[in-house]
């Protein structure tokens, strides 16, 4: 929400004020990056990541299984190989010292969801790892986005249907109450 007001503030000050903020298109490039890995590990949590899975979902539950702890190891992998670097290069710019060109604030620090956001993806990767491994789960929860809208469908038709009821039902009452 920050970063949405901040936006439109900017826009507001842009092109109703022939003015902005200094600082406002570096403000939202960080605030992005950091909602941006913080909602990687979050997504995977709740199963909110797009799956391409339909031909792992014809393989028999160890074979799913197996194939998804191959995929994350693979993510685990990965993250190491972010964390790392990202810990190599906040150390090098915490011993420069450069702050952002626009906002008083250390590069190093804002920059630190590098490792942040990928640590906490690891977190839940290793999570995962342990379901799977466990044979809790047989890959990475996902949603079905055309189950849920169809569901969302159904849920909506239900509330105008009952609207409608409780619409006829007072106009039944109404006429009823005059006719005595």
């Amino acid at each position: 929400m920050t970063m949405t007001l901040l936006v439109f503030f900017e826009v507001v000050l842009r092109y109703g004020f022939s003015t902005g903020l200094t600082w406002g298109q570096e403000g939202t490039l960080y605030l992005s990056a950091w909602f941006v890995l913080f909602g990687v590990s979050y997504g995977l949590k709740v199963g909110a990541h797009i799956a391409v899975d339909f031909f792992v979902r014809l393989l028999p539950p160890l074979a799913q299984r197996l194939l998804s702890l191959v995929a994350v190891t693979l993510a685990l992998v990965y993250c190491g190989l972010f964390i790392y670097g990202g810990w190599i290069y906040l150390a090098k710019m915490q011993k420069i010292g450069i702050e952002l060109e626009d906002i008083p604030v250390p590069t190093w620090v804002a920059d630190g969801i590098l490792v942040v956001g990928f640590g906490m993806l690891s977190v839940r990767l290793l999570i995962l790892f342990w379901k799977i491994a466990r044979g809790e789960t047989t890959g990475f929860g996902h949603h079905d986005e055309a189950e849920d809208s169809l569901e969302l469908a159904a849920a909506i038709r239900n509330q105008v249907s009952q609207k409608q009821a409780g619409q006829h039902q007072a106009g039944q009452n109404q006429v009823a109450g005059q006719g005595a």
